[in-house]
């Protein structure tokens, strides 16, 4: 992980020396506020480590790496006006600070820049970076629109679920990689499409894992509402296979707490019932098959045990973070 946290503190120092312009300041304040509230700047990383992967030292990637970083964020700042959020990382939203017209503004603008950064990167690869970062952007928007059509549904399907997440969460996992190893120099088909797909499915891993991590984390560790899924009723993979599997006087009990009850009681009630039909542990089986996949993606890469180790590395605490 050594070389996971070199990278994150040069990202740090490069987000930080980002030359933006100083006026307009209700447009351009905003985002150095954004982008000072931190992160771990997992995808970003993913660039640089893609890239590293096929024998290109991961600063190469650094624009890259920064492009996909300000387009997550540029999501994030959307995210939070659409759930009308009032914290982001324990600090005020954008819309929350100024307003929502500044916010939406504002994160077009992230999104500009994030293409300027791209375009830095040399001519005989940048037609592919922009093919990869444009398919992911719509698809990322995709996703978004599925959640929020998913509010209002009550039809949703495990499967519609997922394919939600990987448009939402996974593809750009996948991308960060795919453009590290253009970068990198990454030539055969099957490795770019096998590196591709170690981010996707670690990223479905990931959500898994945050599903779970929603209703069964340590409250101290968490550093936000246990069973805060529960509370708004959100369609996790938890809440859907329980929908499926409930019967009878058990899916009564479900939907009752669904529509009648609110605080510790209802996440009481609903462990109960998610313990009754093992819910946890499908769940847990759902995470560890996305695992698997993404573990034989890269044994199919054709590069050095030494050299996927890095990302292996991440990939494994990815799946027993705690918070």
């Amino acid at each position: 992980m050594v070389q996971l946290q070199e990278y994150q503190q040069l990202l740090e120092k490069k987000i930080a020396a980002l030359e933006l312009p100083k006026e307009p300041k209700n447009l351009y304040d905003p985002l150095r506020y954004f982008l000072t509230l931190g992160g771990k700047r997992t995808r970003p990383c993913l660039t640089m480590l893609g890239c590293n992967l096929f024998g290109t030292p991961g600063i190469k990637a650094i624009n890259a790496a920064l492009a996909v970083e300000l387009f997550h964020n540029f999501t994030l700042i959307h995210d939070d006006i659409m759930d009308d959020a009032p914290l982001r990382r324990g600090q005020s939203t954008v819309h929350e600070k100024w307003d929502q017209d500044i916010a939406i503004l504002s994160g077009d603008v992230l999104f500009v820049e994030a293409y300027s950064l791209l375009a830095k990167h040399d001519t005989d690869v940048l037609p592919k970076l922009l093919s990869v970062f444009t398919r992911t952007a719509r698809e990322v928007c995709e996703g978004q629109q599925m959640d929020m059509d998913f509010e209002t549904s009550n039809s949703i399907t495990k499967e519609e679920y997922i394919e939600m997440i990987r448009l939402k969460t996974s593809v750009l996992l996948g991308a960060a990689l795919e453009m590290g190893a253009l970068i990198g120099g990454a030539e055969n088909e099957e490795d770019i499409s096998n590196i591709y797909n170690f981010g996707m499915n670690i990223g479905l891993a990931f959500q898994m894992h945050d599903d779970i991590l929603d209703l069964y984390a340590d409250p101290e560790k968490f550093g936000k509402q246990v069973g805060g899924d529960i509370l708004s009723n959100k369609k996790t993979y938890l809440l859907l296979t329980a929908l499926e599997l409930a019967e009878g006087e058990q899916k009564k009990a479900l939907l009752d707490l669904l529509e009648n009850q609110d605080g510790e009681t209802k996440i009481e009630n609903a462990k109960t019932i998610f313990e009754e039909l093992k819910v946890k542990e499908i769940a847990e089986e759902k995470k560890e098959e996305f695992y698997q996949r993404a573990l034989e993606n890269m044994s199919n890469i054709n590069v050095s045990n030494e050299q996927k180790q890095p990302l292996l590395d991440l990939a494994k605490y990815l799946m027993s973070r705690d918070h």
